[in-house]
């Protein structure tokens, strides 16, 4: 009878879950997912796993990126496989069937503490209430929606079946069992590494009657846990590259923000009405301020509501609730980060706010208060549906953050709403904006951004592509060298300035930036791939057949770099005895837009390819290809075309939004069940 009750709680609670997220399974990759996944070649071929465990410069195309994260990289690397490519649906159902066995795992670990503390049948429905409400709530949407964040999910699964495992099973505790889901999330992020103290603290609450004299015995118990943290710390300092960087911003202003934040996290357990993927909550400046004093007053109270409930045991759950809340935030409050909050970071901690707000209503659902049988049958029936309307609400919410999370568009609109003094999501929604050809609406928030980002190479970047698609290349050319005068090492800039350079026949010049820009990042495929497209219109072959051999050894089964590897040494080509008329080809790429506007569209193909037997370097004509083979749902044949039309004319912004329409449909088009 027992087992059947917890399938059907199990059940229950995961079907819940499922239907709740059944609305984000295609959404987009969003932000870090970019240079961790999607730029990121060594992901691309299962072969390079070994790398991951070896060599951190694996995880990111950008230096400062760059953590040792290697079971992360793997599973990422696996679900590339699965999906033949970049189909997000097999990364979101590798993220989620995590994320589902960290439900089951949590539901046993309040389970076992719910039993020790009182014995009860109906501790089974407590414990996946509790896993229902984290499943269920929209901060932890934010996590499972980020792919690349799906190290706090994974490493939060270990800490959390290690305390299963050592509650549950005290008789593997010799053998050491309880450290091996330990060690898989200490391999995942190193917030995991908070297990010695979260056990310390389970072990004195529950196991050593917690007395003050108890503490010796539960630093012997903790020590083989304490070790190999300890291992692990070294290990992660030494494998993280030098480069690596949290672009934080003062230590001492981080420091006294955290507690404020601590704060909003906890009021946003209960009230999820403010997330935001990107915050713009600034360091504090001042200890002597409202937000760090009323921050340090909560802090306070925590840890006087901690200890008051641990005196007695009907209420230690709701102790250990609480610390576990606190300990899992002192990862990233005491190590200055980029960003002083995180909806992401609420993740860990919040697997201690609903063990505690579980046994605290499970408390009040069993007590006394009210005297009669009746009215208390009353009492507990009308907090029980109050409960399931409390959990129909969070999974409302957590729906609507799927929705947000679908697009980078969405997204992003989402930040400038929630966080509207936040350059950096300003920025992203105006870049979101030009990717659609909203050129004009882009520049009004990049200029926006620019009042909370002065000094933002990025912005800088994209301020570059703007107003070259707009026709002003000379403010554009100052945007990008601007770009580069404010981050002279990094390899983003000079990309981004070679890719327009090329695009504006200064080959030479361009050739310059991309050699750059591979130089401070030789694992760059965007900048190789342009380089190697130089050399090759050049005709350049003593440089481009290195520079091919080269690549092949950080991407060996990359096509497009075999094919330039397998190009014959010759001389540079010839211009064609006799050149077209450029009105002839104009005449022929209008005739094939015509056709396209008929309706015409194998027409408008058959035009452009006149064109392009004219003259075989016509942008405009590929892209008339590109966008006939659309609307005939030929998504290979309008990728090919837009890739050349690109190679032709890199910055072509018409030609990029529709390769961009073409590889979004034949990615759902392959997500899609057969």
């Amino acid at each position: 009878m027992r087992r059947t009750k917890t399938l059907v709680a199990a059940f229950c609670v995961l079907l819940a879950v499922t239907l709740t997220y059944t609305n984000h399974f295609h959404n987009a990759f969003q932000f870090d997912d970019f240079h961790s996944i999607t730029d990121n070649v060594f992901i691309r071929d299962l072969s390079n796993v070994p790398k991951f465990f070896t060599d951190a410069r694996t995880s990111s195309v950008y230096p400062t990126h760059q953590a040792w994260r290697p079971l992360v990289t793997t599973s990422l690397a696996f679900d590339y496989w699965l999906g033949k490519g970049y189909n997000t649906f097999y990364f979101h159902l590798s993220t989620f069937l995590w994320f589902l066995t960290l439900l089951v795992l949590a539901a046993c670990l309040f389970r076992t503490i719910f039993d020790k503390v009182e014995p009860d049948p109906r501790n089974l429905w407590i414990a996946w209430f509790a896993a229902a409400w984290f499943g269920l709530h929209p901060a932890i949407a934010e996590t499972v929606n980020y792919i690349i964040q799906r190290a706090d999910l994974m490493s939060t699964a270990g800490v959390v079946a290690g305390l299963a495992v050592y509650a549950a099973l005290p008789k593997w505790r010799m053998w050491g069992i309880y450290l091996l889901p330990v060690a898989i999330g200490f391999l995942c992020k190193p917030p995991a590494m908070i297990f010695p103290a979260l056990l310390a603290l389970y072990i004195f609450l529950f196991e050593e009657d917690a007395s003050r004299g108890s503490w010796p015995r539960v630093f012997r118990r903790t020590l083989p846990s304490l070790a190999l943290t300890i291992a692990f710390l070294v290990l992660q300092a030494t494998m993280t590259p030098k480069s690596f960087s949290p672009g934080s911003v003062s230590a001492w202003r981080y420091l006294i923000t955290q507690p404020y934040v601590w704060f909003r996290y906890f009021v946003s357990f209960f009230l999820p009405f403010r997330l935001s993927a990107d915050t713009d909550l600034f360091a504090l400046s001042r200890l002597l301020s409202l937000e760090a004093l009323g921050g340090l007053l909560f802090v306070a109270a925590l840890v006087f509501a901690t200890v008051i409930f641990s005196k007695r045991p009907a209420t230690r759950p709701v102790a250990f609730g609480l610390g576990w809340f606190a300990l899992s935030l002192i990862p990233t409050s005491v190590f200055p980060l980029a960003e002083v909050e995180n909806d992401h970071r609420m993740f860990l901690p919040f697997v201690g706010l609903v063990l505690a707000g579980a046994w605290t209503g499970a408390s009040i659902l069993r007590s006394g208060a009210v005297s009669s049988s009746a009215r208390r049958r009353e009492f507990q029936a009308a907090l029980v549906a109050g409960a399931l309307c409390v959990l129909f609400l969070y999974a409302l919410g957590t729906r609507r953050r799927n929705e947000v999370w679908r697009t980078q568009d969405s997204l992003w609109e989402d930040v400038t709403l929630k966080s509207p003094q936040n350059g950096r999501g300003l920025m992203n929604y105006g870049l979101a904006r030009m990717s659609a050809g909203d050129y004009r609406v882009a520049l009004n928030y990049f200029e926006r951004a620019l009042q909370y980002t002065p000094n933002y190479p990025s912005l800088e970047i994209n301020l570059g592509i703007d107003s070259s698609a707009l026709g002003r290349d000379t403010e554009a050319e100052a945007h990008f060298r601007r770009a580069i005068a404010l981050a002279p090492t990094d390899f983003e800039p000079h990309y981004y300035y070679g890719r327009w350079l090329r695009g504006k026949g200064r080959s030479d010049q361009a050739i310059g930036e991309l050699r750059t820009a591979i130089g401070f990042n030789r694992a760059d495929m965007n900048s190789r791939l342009l380089l190697l497209a130089s050399y090759a219109d050049q005709g350049d072959w003593a440089q481009l057949k290195p520079l091919a051999m080269e690549t092949l050894q950080i991407t060996p089964n990359d096509p497009e770099v075999r094919r330039y590897a397998s190009m014959q040494p010759q001389t540079r080509p010839q211009p064609p005895a006799q050149t077209a008329p450029a009105s002839a080809v104009d005449s022929m790429i209008n005739l094939s837009l015509q056709a396209y506007q008929k309706g015409d569209f194998e027409g408008c193909i058959r035009d452009a390819k006149m064109a392009l037997s004219l003259r075989k370097d016509s942008a405009e004509a590929w892209n008339n290809i590109i966008a006939a083979n659309n609307a005939l749902h030929r998504w290979d044949e309008a990728i090919h075309a837009g890739r050349e039309a690109l190679r032709i004319k890199p910055d072509y912004a018409l030609a990029q939004n529709n390769l961009r329409w073409a590889e979004s449909q034949k990615a759902q088009q392959a997500a899609q069940p057969r």
